[in-house]
């Protein structure tokens, strides 16, 4: 931050966002956010780190900055919340917050695509701090939310005889990722799988109509794909799972990109991770109804078992997720 200093970068974030009446936001040692009765805060948060994951040559600035909003509005989203605020973290080495591109200084860029997610999901950045970094680039979100008291799903709500359903198709982020790391995407389809990698769209909509379903039993997001995530649901329920990989659900571009260059598709689908569709459980007799709340747009995959682990059926048996290692 050698040319802009702290506190002009931290004026030029808060001329962006608008902070809601009643609240206090950025500017003071605490955000002061009322709370009403009868509902929990949700809060969540999430730490993204320069080639751990994403690779700043590789990703636009608006781009980045969308996803790191999506990240965590996402994750509230899973539990059947409604996003409220948020508050941004950043270490910037040094020049990278002036550097030109299109026209645009970097950390202009990145506000406008995280304030654009925000404002279509209602959530106001109130907070957060700013830093020099002697090389990476480090951003830290957090984002809180709410929910009626009691009614948040959880991971930990799945029953033996639940479907494992999904909210929409799986791999195409993972297939971005895959175009990036091989420097290659050329025609329509394959910038369709980039763009759903850069910017994913939170679910926001679908969690809060699934919260409202009665017999929707346990649910998250989906960011390391679905052999790691839905192992956190049996893992938190003490069940296990059978899937229908033949059952998943696969865009037309992701087949038709997997089918030109070779690619499994079903791996992607499994482990590719950051779709951020949200995977959940719900009573055969409540399927309909859970459908009928996404306007058709839910895909069921599997069933819960009493007895553990994670089953394959249709395919391989030994698909893996992401898994982050320290």
């Amino acid at each position: 931050m050698s040319a802009t200093g702290e506190f002009e970068l931290i004026g030029r974030i808060s001329a962006a966002v608008k902070v809601p009446q009643g609240t206090v936001g950025i500017g003071d040692d605490c955000a002061v956010i009322p709370q009403a009765e009868g509902l929990d805060t949700l809060v969540t948060t999430d730490l993204l780190v320069e080639d751990r994951h994403f690779l700043l040559d590789g990703i636009a600035a608006y781009d980045l900055g969308w996803k790191s909003a999506a990240v965590n509005i996402s994750d509230i989203a899973a539990m059947g919340g409604r996003p409220e605020s948020a508050f941004l973290s950043i270490a910037l080495p040094s020049g990278l917050a002036d550097r030109e591109a299109g026209g645009e200084r970097w950390m202009d860029a990145f506000m406008r695509g995280f304030g654009e997610l925000c404002a279509k999901h209602g959530v106001a950045l109130l907070g957060g701090d700013t830093s020099a970094s002697p090389d990476k680039l480090f951003i830290n979100v957090t984002v809180l939310g709410s929910c009626p008291h009691g009614s948040a799903l959880q991971r930990s709500g799945a029953s033996p005889g639940d479907l494992v359903c999904v909210t929409g198709p799986l791999g195409d982020s993972g297939a971005g990722l895959k175009l990036i790391l091989e420097g290659a995407a050329s025609d329509t389809d394959e910038k369709t799988l980039l763009s759903r990698h850069y910017r994913p769209e939170p679910r926001v909509a679908e969690g809060l109509a699934l919260r409202q379903v009665p017999g929707v039993h346990a649910m998250m997001d989906i960011s390391d794909g679905i052999a790691s995530d839905l192992g956190h649901i049996l893992d938190a329920s003490g069940v296990g799972a059978a899937v229908d990989t033949a059952a998943l659900p696969l865009s037309p571009e992701l087949q038709a990109v997997c089918q030109a260059r070779g690619w499994d598709a079903v791996e992607l689908a499994v482990g590719g991770g950051e779709d951020y569709e949200l995977l959940l459980t719900v009573a055969p007799s409540s399927l309909s109804a859970a459908t009928e709340a996404l306007g058709g747009k839910l895909f069921p995959i599997g069933v819960i078992t009493a007895e553990p682990g994670l089953r394959w059926e249709g395919g391989k048996t030994d698909y893996k997720g992401f898994t982050h290692s320290l």
